[in-house]
């Protein structure tokens, strides 16, 4: 595989505008210096080129998205062009998009066509973006792996023979990969935040109800996975638009989304570079952590240590409640369908059926207990940082990273308590291993302070110094 690319930031240079950034696309198409059209034959014609070792996408439609392009070329032309008009995009698969069958990664569930966009969907179809594609994920959305009974081996673009992780599994593929600017993943325990690690990219888990979302569930949101903090700045204009289908979205802020800018100097930032419980944390991703922290200190940043708070406890009872949502979910199925979901998942959902009452509710409560603590922990400070994950990507054909059924989420440690405190938390680029694999670093914001959370993330990428080429395939 050669790296021989346009820089890793800024993309305007190169001649395939399947590597442009929305803004420049924007630009473009106001100048009449680029087409929508033109730009999704670029896109296309990368996916053509790399989907056969990658397969993150599902459903990819071709002619749609030129037929879709088409239009927006002539709002361009005609004046009426839309605010994201002809950007191209893909979509996690368990985002339903009208006319397509929502699997959940599972060849379990019937192939019934979707009768609506669920809300992330279709605020982009208003806007004008032109989705290409859905993005895959695995069975039920209960790994953090491209492995799946229903979608191909998704793999990752930097080495393919890693994971990509999950459960947006496609999406950060997409993303690292060049097929366009935009892409929209899920995230209820680091769904967003580990695959934009292990993939390089920038990936944000909003605040819980940030983004309207259908159907909606404790702790689980839908946020932007993009090459640049810039572009999901752009996305959340239009992602946090209000939609009735969620009842537990928060009420509509129109925030200045492109207001990046902030000064970091005097920000108290708390770092924690143990998770508390799970794997142990890699030398090379504690060195790089250890090196950003170090990096927003020399800025003028109060950085000091944030202890670990999550426990076993927390961990195991989060496991059990889970095991048992997932395992009411496979029980009404016949024992054919049952056949079909992939083994792991299969394994790991059948633990929670002899559960008692009494385990599950103690497990479901751990939510609350993680809330809190996860709280408590990040009060006094501005911002936190922290690895996205112990380890770098891991071999493609693995579930996790332990691969163990009975050991399911050591590795979830540093991000799922954040999507039960409500907590904004993104996962921004900070650097590579020695065999080049990318290392993410997670930025945790106040809950509800979006915002903050792009500005400093969007600071760290102009700080960042290890800066590479997009991978080529």
């Amino acid at each position: 595989m050669s790296t021989q690319s346009s820089s890793y930031r800024v993309s305007g240079s190169t001649a395939d505008l399947a590597d442009w950034s929305a803004p420049e696309l924007l630009e473009a198409y106001a100048r009449k210096a680029a087409s929508p059209v033109e730009v999704a034959k670029h896109v296309i014609a990368r996916i053509d080129a790399y989907e056969p070792r990658l397969q993150a996408l599902y459903a990819f439609d071709p002619d749609a998205a030129l037929r879709d392009a088409r239009a927006s070329e002539q709002r361009w032309m005609s004046g009426q062009a839309r605010a994201l008009d002809g950007i191209p995009a893909t979509v996690k698969e368990n985002i339903a998009t009208k006319g397509t069958p929502v699997p959940l990664g599972t060849a379990a569930r019937p192939l019934v066509p979707a009768a609506e966009d669920a809300p992330p969907a279709a605020r982009l179809r208003e806007d004008g973006v032109v989705i290409l594609a859905k993005t895959t994920m695995p069975d039920y959305g209960m790994l953090s792996s491209g492995l799946s009974s229903f979608h191909p081996l998704a793999r990752n673009p930097w080495d393919i023979s890693k994971n990509p992780g999950g459960s947006s599994a496609g999406a950060g593929a997409a993303a690292a990969a060049g097929y366009g600017p935009f892409h929209i993943g899920t995230d209820i325990g680091g769904s967003i935040r580990l695959p934009a690690s292990w993939c390089g990219v920038f990936g944000l888990k909003p605040s819980f109800g940030r983004i309207p979302i259908d159907p909606t569930y404790y702790g689980r949101v839908a946020g932007p996975m993009t090459r640049t903090v810039r572009d999901a700045a752009l996305m959340m204009k239009s992602l946090t638009r209000p939609d009735m289908r969620d009842p537990m979205s928060l009420p509509y802020q129109d925030l200045p989304w492109l207001d990046l800018d902030i000064d970091v100097k005097g920000l108290k930032i708390g770092v924690m570079m143990q998770a508390g419980v799970g794997m142990t944390l890699d030398p090379e991703v504690r060195a790089t952590v250890e090196s950003a922290a170090k990096i927003f200190e020399d800025a003028g940043a109060l950085v000091e240590e944030m202890p670990p708070f999550i426990t076993r406890e927390m961990l195991d009872g989060l496991d059990d409640f889970w095991r048992q949502r997932a395992w009411t979910d496979i029980a009404p199925l016949s024992d054919e369908e049952r056949g079909k979901i992939l083994p792991y998942i299969l394994q790991w959902a059948e633990g929670g059926k002899d559960l008692t009452g009494a385990e599950v509710y103690r497990g479901m409560n751990q939510m609350m207990v993680m809330r809190h603590a996860a709280v408590a922990a990040t009060h006094r400070f501005d911002f936190a940082i922290s690895p996205v994950a112990p380890c770098a990507a891991y071999p493609a054909e693995l579930a996790s990273p332990i691969h163990n059924p009975e050991e399911p989420f050591e590795h979830i440690g540093y991000t799922v308590a954040f999507n039960m405190s409500d907590q904004p938390a993104a996962s921004v680029n900070a650097g590579f291993t020695k065999a080049g694999l990318p290392i993410g670093l997670q930025i945790i914001g106040r809950r509800f302070d979006d915002m903050g959370v792009l500005r400093l993330s969007h600071a760290w990428e102009e700080m960042c110094p290890d800066k590479r080429p997009w991978p080529r395939l």
